[in-house]
């Protein structure tokens, strides 16, 4: 029987802070007016539980489809190394989904069923990123559905669960973290090129090739900083936010492993420190939205 530890290691915890960081930026958007622990908290798990899902399901279909091997870079490799069978994979994939559906039933039913529709879409676009019948990640459609999902979505959707009105300036807030999380699979996909040309697997690197690839990683660190500016300009953002201005530097060594070119392993390097980043990025803008929280109640 497979131990609740392979389970964890098979979910891909390393990816969760993808969903974290945009719920809990969403949930502390609007703190300083009213901020509910337990609704965010719901939040948080039912986008890890999403992802989670997302995480499984993409193993399964990646495996089913031939685009993880022994020579891939960054799967998790359970199915490929006889640990979990493909059927398990799927199964813990669903029941992710279940589970996080499970706590979005409890958040329409405490806040809003609006709640439902962002929900159930959030669903779908997790299990059809590489899941029958549209694989989203194999059409070149992968980097807008992060964009979509991992951004304005979940940011949107953990501010509504706090005040209950969709808005512009979640909207807006979003758009920084929505620009840095589809840099993270833009940076899996410049170092992936070859293996997924080969493998039939269609991403916006592999149609414009590596040169538009890599000015396209380019736009998105810059649009980061860029919509950061500008959010805490049009007031979407607190001018405290600014402070996850900090983690610009980090961007450079990135920018170097992807100028430089070179073999996967080598750009892998890029794909980890883009992940980094994110993960500081995230925090730092959090503890802005929560230095305004206190600044405002003071």
């Amino acid at each position: 029987m497979t131990d609740l530890k392979t389970w964890v290691q098979a979910s891909r915890p390393f990816s969760f802070t993808a969903a974290v960081v945009p719920s809990v930026v969403g949930s502390l958007l609007y703190a300083a007016d009213t901020f509910s622990l337990w609704k965010a908290v719901l939040a948080v798990l039912g986008s890890v539980f999403f992802q989670a899902g997302t995480n499984f399901v993409n193993d399964y279909y990646d495996d089913r489809k031939g685009a993880d091997g022994p020579g891939s870079l960054g799967m998790a490799g359970f199915i490929q190394r006889g640990i979990l069978t493909p059927r398990q994979v799927l199964a813990a994939g669903l029941v992710s989904f279940a589970i996080g559906a499970g706590i979005g039933i409890a958040l329409c039913v405490f806040v809003s069923w609006q709640l439902f529709y962002i929900g159930l879409a959030s669903a779908l676009a997790g299990f059809l990123y590489t899941g029958w019948p549209v694989h989203l990640a194999y059409i070149g459609l992968g980097e807008v559905t992060v964009f979509l999902f991992m951004g304005p979505t979940i940011v949107m959707g953990a501010a509504y669960v706090q005040v209950e009105r969709w808005t512009w300036e979640a909207f807006v807030a979003s758009l920084p973290i929505a620009f840095l999380v589809t840099a993270i699979l833009q940076a899996n996909n410049i170092r992936d090129i070859e293996h997924d040309r080969q493998h039939h697997k269609r991403t916006v690197a592999t149609v414009v090739g590596r040169r538009w690839a890599n000015r396209e990683m380019y736009f998105l660190l810059a649009a980061t900083y860029v919509s950061l500016v500008v959010a805490a300009a049009v007031d979407a953002l607190p001018w405290e936010a600014l402070v996850a201005l900090a983690t610009l530097p980090l961007a450079r060594p990135i920018v170097k492993i992807v100028h430089a070119g070179g073999n996967p392993k080598k750009l892998n390097g890029a794909l980890f420190y883009t992940a980094q980043l994110h993960t500081r990025f995230g925090a730092l803008l959090a503890a802005g939205l929560g230095l305004n929280w206190i600044i405002r109640s003071i």
